[in-house]
Parts: structure tokens; sequence; C-alpha cells
């Protein structure tokens, strides 16, 4: 799974280094470093090919980074802040959030480029000479589907923006921003197209295929059956999509839901799209925008302070706790509230610590006892996910930390991004790819499609299919809820309770509509300080500066309002 080179091209095309997964694939592409040459290396069969490399390196800057984590999980109902860190305006709704941080900057360039790149492929692919037309039309399919996904993260997280389908050839001021109806029809037009276009596998490892595609475009007729520009069959639309994913490509739900997030099988049958890392710090380079130092850092983001408790130091299989992100109350008392037939709780969240430092310690957040002795390998902590009386607390000779005693120090550890091959320590970047489409998300995608078009009966069995997965055994039966329970809110929750911490809940939040409310409910750290202008994003100071201005001093590219 290495990929050798990486690919560093001139001027407008900003290509970089990328490394992906999409189903089915056997090969990976392939790159090769590239320096000093002209614009016109695109326009020859070799530099078009790296060109479409390329176009995918953007999404590297925003899955499995801090950056993307902060813009998908802050700011939502299931996770609150840890004690360290930054970006915190993201989950405050405080003022800092303001046109001047840094992140949202660096995703609106990074995708800018990633745009451009597209744009550039498309334009140019008509005079290259030397590759197959049928080759054409492919790579053109994959970048009009990458171009459209870029455009479609830029509208969620900004509103409406500069729509450029052309490649900018030298730099200019003039731009404007378009109506949400506009960018709808783009978005649908570039995937839709892309999907006529593409195979229903491939055997390079790493393209986009027909049925990611599908998933991109049922996301988008999801996400426009609740806006403005919604269309009466947007749900119907989108269950027809989802249901293809579903049915007609082999994709098949893991037996066990611990095993999707196994590190020894990350290229398994669930996965539908997944952006690939590696262990070759080279390759695993993100241009600074928005990881820590490279690679899937996620496995950084939601550890709790172990390291320094009774009977504990850090090492490689515990990870490194930066403590950026905690479950908040209502995740896991209400999410997460029912372990009886569900396993997803326990295989969620890491519960028990075993002695790596053994010794006779004080006790710090058990007040049962005062003092704990471990050997190598006993337990030192335990979670048992509710209040265990103090009587029985007493009886264990470890300390059991117990909800009324999280703080943003300790508290249930997400264990979904656990990267044990990492070659210290301290190290920093992951390896693990990062699953962008899953295929438990398409059933639950389906489910809300035909709620969302009144088929409940539909609705409920496609639910059913992800509830029996998590279910353990003896208990999958138990886990199928009837059309009476099938309520907006509990589809909501299931996919809380499936999707945690995968860079989703927030563009969840802002699809239905109820960020606000949500928050307001299940957030107290924001509770008071978020209002309709948190739909959006501030635009990035730096677009603004850069921006025409008109007659009156003021940038032809307007602000969101609020900002």
């Amino acid at each position: 799974m290495n990929i050798k080179h990486i690919i560093r091209p001139a001027k407008m095309i900003a290509m970089a280094a990328l490394m992906l997964t999409g189903q089915a694939c056997n090969h990976l592409l392939d790159e090769e470093v590239v320096s000093g040459i002209g614009n016109n290396y695109m326009n020859t069969p070799k530099g078009f090919e790296d060109g479409v490399n390329a176009a995918y390196s953007s999404l590297r800057n925003y899955y499995a980074t801090q950056l993307g984590l902060t813009m998908t999980e802050f700011g939502t109902d299931i996770y609150a802040t840890g004690a360290d860190g930054g970006y915190k305006g993201f989950h405050f709704y405080d003022t800092q959030l303001n046109p001047t941080v840094d992140y949202l900057a660096q995703l609106w360039d990074e995708f800018y480029r990633g745009i451009n790149t597209c744009n550039a492929i498309i334009d140019r692919a008509p005079n290259v000479a030397g590759v197959n037309d049928d080759v054409k039309k492919l790579r053109i399919a994959e970048v009009k589907f990458l171009r459209a996904h870029y455009y479609f993260i830029l509208f969620q997280q900004y509103g409406p923006v500069d729509l450029r389908l052309t490649e900018t050839v030298v730099a200019s001021k003039e731009t404007k921003r378009v109506t949400d109806a506009e960018m709808f029809t783009a978005i649908i037009k570039d995937m839709t197209e892309a999907i006529a276009d593409l195979p229903t596998s491939s055997g390079q490892y790493g393209r986009i295929t027909k049925p990611i595609a599908e998933m991109g475009l049922a996301k988008v007729y999801l996400t426009k059956a609740y806006s403005t520009s919604k269309a009466p069959d947007d749900f119907t639309k989108a269950a027809e999509l989802s249901n293809n994913v579903v049915t007609k490509y082999g994709f098949k739900l893991q037996d066990d839901f611990a095993s999707v997030f196994d590190e020894g099988n990350q290229r398994n049958s669930e996965i539908v799209w997944a952006v690939q890392y590696t262990s070759d710090p080279l390759t695993n380079l993100t241009n600074n925008t928005g990881a820590t130092n490279g690679g899937n850092n996620l496995h950084l983001f939601f550890g709790m302070q172990y390291d320094v408790q009774a009977g504990m130091q850090r090492d490689i299989v515990n990870g490194r706790p930066f403590k950026r992100l905690r479950p908040t109350n209502y995740c896991t008392e209400v999410v997460f509230g029912e372990r009886i037939n569900d396993s997803r709780y326990k295989k969620t969240f890491k519960d028990t610590w075993l002695s790596n430092k053994p010794g006779t310690y004080k006790t710090a957040f058990d007040d049962s006892k005062e003092s704990v002795t471990f050997a190598s390998g006993d337990t030192t902590i335990f979670i048992p996910g509710y209040e265990m009386p103090k009587a029985e607390r007493a009886k264990r000779k470890y300390q059991v930390l117990v909800p009324s005693k999280y703080s943003e120090a300790l508290f249930p550890t997400l264990i979904k991004f656990f990267d044990t091959k990492r070659p210290d320590m301290t190290y920093e970047p992951g390896s693990r790819d990062f699953f962008v489409y899953r295929l438990a998300d398409t059933y639950l995608m389906l489910a809300e499609a035909q709620l969302g078009a009144g088929k409940v009966k539909e609705a409920t069995e496609a639910l059913n299919v992800v509830r029996k997965r998590a279910g353990w055994p003896g208990k999958k039966e138990a886990m199928e809820i009837t059309p009476a329970q099938m309520t907006f809110e509990y589809l909501m929750e299931e996919r809380a309770r499936e999707l945690a911490g995968e860079q989703i809940r927030w563009l969840d939040l802002k699809r239905w509509g109820n960020l606000l409310e949500r928050v307001k409910k299940h957030n107290p750290q924001a509770a008071a300080n978020i209002s309709e202008r948190h739909l959006v994003r501030p635009i990035p100071q730096t677009q603004i500066d850069r921006s025409a201005k008109n007659a009156e001093g003021t940038s032809v590219f307007s602000q969101n309002p609020g900002y």
C-alpha cells in the first residue's frame, strides 16, 4: 500500500501528493516526483494522467485532519471540547469564530486549488494527443465528481460561493457569489454526468467509481430536499441512488460493527470510498492545511488523559491523547444509552485500561478507595458508563471513572481511529485510511430518504439492517424497531450511534435545518451563543481582501451576514 513518489507541479494547477481508495480495486494510483515542469506538461499524455491523479490530493487536507474534524464534529449535539487545543470557536460559536481564522482560508484555498485542477483537466482534455478517447472520458468523469464534491463541501460550510467551471489561467480579482439554486444545479450536473461515464469498479486502486458518485449524488439530493431549492422528487431520487449502492455492486456490511474499524481489515466489504494514507512521511504531506504533521491524525484528538493516571504511562497502543473532543452527556447517556442489546457503546468507546507502569498509587478520581496497586497488565481504569455506586466501586482493585467524574480531561475515548502502527508513542502522522463513504451510512441515507418520501415501512426496513448488525449475539432480533417507532428523532440518533466521530454530524444537523435547536438543547457550552448566522461559516478574510472592490471601496464578494 505504498505510493512511492509525490507530484510537485507548477503554476495554477498546484498539484500535490495523493493517496485514496475506492471499492473492488487492485492497484494503487502511481505518483512520481515532478519538478521544474512547465504549464504545457498537462497537455502531454503523462502530464494529463498526473494531473488527474493530483485532482484527488485536496481530499487529504480535509479528511482525517484536525481541520476537517474541527469543521464537522465541533459545535454539534454529540461532541464537546476537551481540555486542550485551539479552534474552539467552532464549538462555542463565540467571537473566536471569525473571518481571520486560518482554517477557514486553508480549506477555501485548498479546495479551489483542487477545483482548478479539475477544470484544467476538463478544458484541456480535447487537445491532449496520445490519450485514448475512452480513457479521456473516464478521467473527465472522475474529476467532474471531484469538482462537484469539493463544491458541495464548500457550499455546506460557507453557503453559495464563486462557481468557477473553467480553468483559471491567470490571477483575477473578478469574483461573485452565485445562488443556492445555481450551486445545486452545477453540483448535480457534474455528478450526474460522472455517473453516466464511470465504471462500476476499477482495476486501479484509488479511482472514483459509479457507486461512489451515486452515493455522493444521493447526499446532494438529501441536502437539497430540506433547502429552499427543494423539489418534490428529491427524496425519491436520493432513495433510488442509495438503493443502487446497497443492491447493485456487491457491498456488504461487516458482520461485526467493530470489525469495520479493525486496523487489519481496512479494505473491507463495507467501504464504498476511502481516502488512503500511508506510513511513508513523504507521501503523507498535506501542505500544512489542517494536518498536525501529515497522515491520518484522528487517532490524536479523541483520547482522554490516561497517561498521567495511576498505573499508566503513554504508549503506542493507547495513543497520544490530545484531548480535543469528548462526548456530550446526551451522546453517552441518550444516544448510546441502550447497551443490553446494542453493542455500539462498547465497540465505539474504550472502557478499560491495563497497567503499563506497575506500582502503588494514590487514587485521583475514584473516591471509593485511597490507593491502588497494580502489576503489569492489571486493569487500572474502568469506565462502566453509568453511575456505579461507591460501595460497588470500593470492591474493585482499580479506579472506576463514573459519569459524575467525567471532565474535559477524563471521558470515554472514541476508538475508531486508534493507530497502533506508529513507530513510537509521540509520532503524530497516522497511516490508517479514512472512510468517506461506507455502506452503513448508505442504508441510513436510504432510510432517511424513504422517510422523507412518506414510505415509513421501507425506511424502517433499511434502518433495521444497520441496527441488526449492531446487536450483540443473540440480541439481533431485539434490535429491530417497528414502523411506529420510526420517527425522525430516532433516525437522527441512529446516525449518531453509527457514525459518531466520522466527520459527518455538523453536516447532518446543517442539512436537517435543526443545528440551532440541537445545539441549544444538547450543547450547553454553545447554547447561549449560537444564532442563525452560524448556519454558515465566515467567508475567509483573505477572500474578501483579494476580491475586486466597488466604487465605495467595498469588496464585491460579500461576507456572510453577522460576521
